[in-house]
């Protein structure tokens, strides 16, 4: 279990002085638990003897063994598939039922990464024809963002998906506006300028960013509103993303039944006018 999930399962019993310490971890985290004692002690105007008893009422033998499994979550979020397959479970049997039932199983843990009042926040978010939306992703999960943004242009306007190229980025940023929605999906193996594309969107144009990430937490979850830690793992060389593209279809589905007048009108004016290139099925 990650440090994060034991702070919230204890958040009912924790003391003003513990709730201080797990509002300063949880704030800048894994970084503020990875400082020496005296300085996050400093930080939090606490004493360290008070984090070494918070610690141990979490879980650990002490604040070495704390910071130890810190890290090990750090590494996790760095895994190459290399390293997945040389710890992945082999598959016995049937390779594609297996395989199949594994692809299951994340999806079904998938409804652990998301609240029902998260989700419906979300899908309001992405309703809201106030706000612009921007998507993107990363070297590997792009192709989600951009099924996310496919779907969403038939149902609103104002739909932006941000090519990889960060060249060209400061043309969406300076098109931003205070309220707006940078949507980000960055699994492990996190990429450093989706972080700072996301710092800057919310410090500079005061942007809402809803992060889709793994369980390990993208850095970029330091600068979201709202953060989906979809699970990955299915135990292969490859992270799986089945889990992942269901709560975007689930979000779709959402926001186009709430507002279903306004999405019928939509597509119908989009298939009026959509172009014919010799191809009449949709994808």
């Amino acid at each position: 279990m990650q440090v994060r999930e034991r702070i919230e399962e204890l958040s009912d019993d924790l003391t003003s002085t513990e709730r201080k310490l797990s509002t300063a971890l949880l704030l800048d985290y894994p970084f503020a638990g990875l400082e020496p004692i005296q300085e996050l002690a400093k930080a939090t105007n606490t004493s360290p003897p008070s984090i070494s008893r918070f610690v141990t009422k979490l879980g650990f033998s002490g604040f070495q063994d704390f910071q130890r499994h810190l890290i090990g979550e750090l590494k996790q979020g760095q895994r190459s598939p290399v390293e997945l397959q040389a710890s992945s479970a082999p598959i016995h049997g049937a390779f594609l039922q297996s395989f199949l039932e594994r692809a299951c199983a994340v999806v079904k843990d998938a409804t652990k990464a998301v609240s029902e009042a998260q989700f419906e926040r979300i899908a309001d978010m992405l309703a809201d024809e106030k706000r612009s939306i921007y998507v993107i992703g990363g070297r590997m999960s792009d192709p989600l963002a951009q099924h996310l943004s496919r779907h969403l242009r038939q149902i609103r306007t104002k739909v932006f998906h941000l090519p990889s190229d960060p060249e060209v980025w400061p043309e969406y940023l300076l098109r931003m506006r205070s309220r707006d929605v940078l949507f980000i999906v960055d699994f492990r193996r996190y990429q450093n300028n989706l972080c700072a594309l996301a710092q800057k969107a919310t410090q500079a144009r005061n942007v809402q960013v809803v992060l889709m990430t793994d369980e390990w937490l993208s850095p970029i979850s330091a600068h979201a509103s709202e953060v989906l830690a979809a699970p990955i793992d299915s135990s292969t060389l490859w992270d799986s993303y089945t889990g992942a593209l269901a709560l975007l279809e689930a979000l779709l589905t959402r926001i186009a039944d709430k507002n279903w007048d306004q999405t019928k009108k939509r597509i119908e004016e989009w298939d009026s006018v959509r172009l014919d290139f010799g191809d009449n099925e949709d994808d």
